[in-house]
């Protein structure tokens, strides 16, 4: 019988130093965990259609330079600091000046500090299921810890611009943590970019948590280049009170993969998760989403959809756990999808997972293409094919993008929208 495949021996190698202790010290703990670590196939459930797409060559363990040139997509008024292959740019970043809001890269913090971040990291993901976080841990050179104290809030939305460098091959670990103490408000824009043509993988993991009455909102966009395999994953405590929204907007790839968990622990959380998904050519775009109802009256609401193109391919999993305590429960998931071509393909698997008697629950979802009437409407109308197609492709979607609520983000998504669409219905 043919053994599983492990993760290469060349991905524990040491990696940058500049951590202080604490950190180090628990990157090695995680090190030691991961040895032999049995790498996704098509008999792990929940990378069943994206394992063939993860390529972890020896080449790709090597860390990208921290060095060339650092810039972003998004310009914007707000908040800024770049990571470039991982690795934070101070002298490129700008910072916020206000009271209760404390913005530090992982290599400044002292002993004591980073000590208490350690005890508190990968306490928002089962690293059991979302096994791709646990190299991150094992692996970050630098992260970002955000702390917001009671009451603060963060007057414009934080950009954090995920910049890499993709002219030699190897592989970024960017880390974010993200602690929001009682009543505190921040909007978060994670942007995803890169240069380069070599192979690349990007290894990313951001942290959330949300004290009583805490509301942050994360908007994540991913728009690497055709080389660059991407493995996120997002993690998500609330307590009572709190509120959470994500608007996750992915363009495909050799290998795009979200994985969302959102755990609801206080009575009266609540959480909406939006997300827009577009691939062509032979990308291949997975989003695996969980949110647990652990206690009682909270809220959840998710809406995914997706439109795949060429011979692209497209997932999504999504999964709502009410647990046996959390009564009057109120929760909804919703994903539509959308097939361009007869040689596109989309899976979808939303799962409703109940433990309690006195819940409001519901889940769906759908795969079509363009109505046939609908387009011949607006040709009869006088509107060419192409504009029509774009038309009744842009009104799928754009109910969730006119939800960012960063309008420079919403910009920014329409001009890669508008790309997307001109390549998908190129005139014959």
């Amino acid at each position: 019988m043919k053994s599983a495949p492990t993760l290469s021996s060349a991905f524990l190698e040491p990696a940058g130093s500049h951590l202080p202790g604490p950190l180090l010290e628990l990157r090695r703990q995680r090190g030691t965990a991961i040895v032999d670590m049995p790498l996704p196939t098509r008999r792990t459930e929940n990378w069943k259609y994206s394992s063939r797409h993860l390529k972890l060559s020896d080449e790709l363990a090597a860390s990208l330079p921290a060095s060339g040139q650092q810039g972003a997509s998004l310009s914007m008024p707000g908040y800024r600091v770049v990571f470039h292959n991982g690795i934070m740019i101070p002298e490129a970043s700008d910072f916020p000046d206000i009271a209760g809001v404390l913005i530090q890269r992982f290599c400044d913090l002292d002993d004591d500090e980073a000590a208490a971040l350690a005890e508190r990291l990968d306490n928002t993901l089962d690293n059991h299921a979302v096994q791709m976080a646990r190299l991150n841990s094992a692996r970050f050179e630098d992260g970002l810890y955000i702390r917001l104290d009671k009451e603060a809030v963060l007057d414009q939305p934080l950009f954090i611009i995920h910049e890499v460098n993709a002219s030699s091959v190897g592989s970024a670990y960017p880390r974010i943590y993200v602690d929001a103490a009682r009543h505190s408000q921040m909007t978060l824009v994670e942007e995803y970019i890169s240069s380069g043509t070599e192979p690349v993988m990007v290894n990313t993991v951001t942290e959330f948590v949300l004290a009583e009455g805490a509301q942050v909102t994360g908007v994540r966009l991913t728009a690497e280049g055709e080389s660059v395999q991407h493995i996120g994953a997002t993690g998500v405590r609330q307590a009572a009170t709190s509120r959470f929204e994500s608007h996750c907007v992915g363009f495909g790839g050799p290998l795009r993969r979200h994985d969302l968990r959102v755990s609801l622990e206080g009575e009266g959380a609540s959480c909406k998760l939006n997300g827009v998904v577009v691939t062509q050519g032979k990308q291949h775009y997975d989003n695996h989403t969980s949110i647990e109802h652990v206690a009682a009256h909270c809220d959840s609401e998710e809406t995914y959809r997706n439109i795949a193109a060429d011979e692209s391919h497209a997932v999504f999993n999504g999964r709502i756990h009410i647990h046996q305590d959390a009564q009057k429960s109120n929760a909804n998931m919703n994903n539509k999808n959308l097939l361009l071509s007869t040689g596109a393909e989309i899976d979808t698997k939303p799962e409703l997972e109940i433990y309690a008697d006195d819940v409001k629950c519901a889940h769906g979802a759908t795969i079509g293409q363009l109505d046939k009437i609908s387009l011949f409407y607006l040709v009869s109308r006088g509107i060419g094919r192409r504009e029509a197609n774009t038309l009744l492709t842009m009104a799928f979607i754009n109910e969730l993008v006119e939800q960012i609520p960063v309008e420079a983000v919403q910009g920014a998504v329409q001009l890669r929208l508008n790309d997307f669409f001109n390549q998908a219905f190129q005139e014959v």
